[in-house]
């Protein structure tokens, strides 16, 4: 049974969203996620920093699940229980580091104004709703979060981008988030295939939330380019190849990416470079 939800005891929006972002339990992670959200809306909290940011190399996580290089994470087929609960933890663990990832938006980005702040608190709350749909899951299929061991990319990516919120908007929602768009078709079809309607309903549900996460990320992400002047479609090719060369590599979901703002243009230029051949 949850915690009731109780208010963020500061004032202060950026101290509030730093609290959560350290939290390292799972469940009270996302109590916090809710309250902030739910205080951001009541007008409860005030946007004024006294200072500036701290750089987290780590955010506020469990000590489990164990974190390991993606290469080394096990592979599993989906028709036994193992297969399954493999899959629905590795989604959990997205989806608890994408909360992080839009608290950090918030506790970080200091110059942003109140829509960007309702937009990623938003994202945080429902992502804390997908995380804890699948830790039910998990739970009946006689498994829990922390189990399995799992990597830690999500968070290394903002790492990278914390010193640039434009950087941040083109580079985590609109390649890492919508990484997720172009793979959890392939999810659901091999689950229905296992029989596995349960984690089907759950994972529809996470894809449908997911477009509009990367499509504010898109937003975001043209609206800081285009008031710095530059143009926003080769400016996303450029950040990918020196950010993450080879992170964006098919399939790709044209429907899904374009309901999130991807252009034609883009989704093409996506298309060519995922298939051409390396520099020597």
């Amino acid at each position: 049974m949850s915690q009731p939800i109780t208010h963020p005891a500061s004032p202060d929006l950026y101290q509030a969203a730093e609290m959560a972002l350290r939290e390292c339990d799972p469940e009270t992670k996302c109590e916090r996620v809710l309250a902030l959200m739910q205080a951001w809306w009541s007008d409860e909290l005030e946007a004024v920093a006294s200072s500036g940011p701290e750089r987290l190399e780590v955010p506020g996580r469990p000590e489990r699940p164990v974190l390991v290089y993606p290469k080394d994470l096990p592979r599993r087929g989906l028709h036994t229980t193992a297969g399954r609960v493999a899959l629905v933890h590795a989604v959990a663990h997205i989806e608890f580091n994408a909360i992080n990832l839009a608290l950090d938006a918030v506790y970080r980005f200091r110059d942003m104004p109140a829509p960007f702040v309702s937009d990623w608190l938003q994202v945080a709350a429902e992502e804390a709703r997908h995380f804890r749909l699948l830790r039910a899951r998990l739970h009946e299929l006689g498994a829990d979060y922390g189990e399995l061991p799992a990597h830690n990319g999500l968070w290394e990516a903002a790492l990278a981008t914390d010193h640039d919120v434009m950087i941040r908007m083109a580079l985590v929602p609109r390649v890492l988030e919508a990484r997720g768009l172009d793979v959890t078709p392939g999810m659901i079809e091999r689950l229905t295939a296992a029989g596995d309607l349960v984690t089907v309903a759950l994972l529809e549900i996470i894809q449908r939330e997911e477009v509009a996460h990367v499509a504010i990320g898109t937003r975001w992400f043209r609206e800081l380019a285009d008031a710095r002047g530059l143009d926003p479609e080769p400016l996303f090719l450029e950040l990918l190849a020196e950010y993450m060369p080879g992170r964006v590599r098919p399939p790709f979901a044209h429907e899904a990416r374009r309901a999130a703002g991807f252009t034609d243009s883009e989704m093409a230029q996506l298309e060519a470079q995922a298939t051409a051949e390396p520099s020597p």
